[in-house]
């Protein structure tokens, strides 16, 4: 299973969406990402603001000439994310900063080979490879880049804790790392985590048959127990296609609707849902919410 996306965001949107523009602007928060004819950003105030410098597809030199460019939002909806036009560099900005390169060996030219994952409040970015395994893993804070830990890139990438301090990976074990990519915790288990707690040892496993999701069970990554298996209770027709933990530590859920995407929040006990957001997709080829991968199941438009 790929890395499960942060959902912070989309809480913190609910509770943007309610105040007056000027202040929903100061700092400026992101509702969503698009794509009609170049890359925009609508804000939770309501404003668009284009972003021209983005690419849109790999450039002629790519290995993957036309494919889509990733474009993404932190999962606190402060920072994008995208490959620039006029050198084919990985950059992060805030709406109204300056642009910063996340790590010169991230290029262009290899759009449709890597995919940048990136961690809920935008301060470390992680790639994924066709390998499959994973690459770079940068730092942006302290400007590091670093390789894969212990020596094999064999690793995928299952979560950012909320805080962004810890990482969530696996391989022939499930390891917590911190940012510095020294492990913290490791367990052997045949259960598939897919979101890291603010405790930074429980951990959401998501369980049934893939893109039809609706039961979850907690793990404690310390102790290797799992908890009993918990029915969500979503909506006729709704699934998990997200799971996540906030910066309140809630367990968060995100479906896709009819009409776009709901967030739900989760008792872990029962699995009675609590709604938090409901989003309606704009008439657009692409859509991106914070906290997105490159691709989910609402990402491109279907006729």
């Amino acid at each position: 299973m790929k890395y499960r996306t942060s959902l912070a965001a989309l809480t913190v949107t609910a509770l943007a969406a309610t105040a007056q523009p000027a202040l929903a602007e100061a700092p400026a928060t992101i509702a969503y990402a698009q794509r009609a004819k170049g890359w925009e950003v609508v804000l939770t105030s309501g404003k668009v603001v284009k972003v021209p410098q983005a690419l849109t597809e790999a450039p002629k030199d790519a290995v993957h000439e036309g494919a889509r460019a990733p474009f993404l939002v932190s999962g606190d909806g402060r920072h994008l994310f995208y490959y620039r036009k006029k050198d084919g560099l990985f950059v992060q900005r805030t709406v109204h900063g300056k642009e910063r390169v996340v790590a010169k060996s991230i290029k262009a030219y290899a759009i449709g080979e890597e995919w940048p994952v990136v961690a809920p409040d935008g301060s470390y970015v992680i790639m994924q490879t066709s390998g499959p395994g994973l690459s770079d893993f940068t730092d942006l804070r302290t400007r590091k880049t670093m390789g894969p830990p212990e020596k094999t890139d064999a690793w995928a990438l299952l979560g950012f804790s909320p805080d962004g301090k810890r990482l969530l990976l696996s391989a022939e074990r499930v390891v917590v790392f911190d940012r510095e990519l020294r492990s913290r915790l490791r367990l052997k288990t045949r259960l598939s985590p897919s979101a890291l707690a603010g405790d930074h040892t429980t951990a959401a496993v998501l369980v049934g048959k893939p893109e039809k999701y609706r039961q979850l069970r907690l793990l404690n990554l310390r102790t290797g127990r799992a908890g009993a298996v918990v029915n969500v209770k979503l909506p006729r027709g709704q699934y998990i296609d997200d799971v996540d933990f906030d910066r309140s530590d809630r367990l968060v859920v995100r479906s896709k609707t009819a009409t776009g995407v709901a967030v739900y929040q989760v008792s872990r006990k029962t699995g009675a849902v609590q709604p938090l957001k409901k989003i309606k997709r704009p008439n657009v080829a692409t859509w991106v919410l914070p906290g997105d991968e490159t691709y989910e199941r609402w990402t491109e438009k279907r006729s």
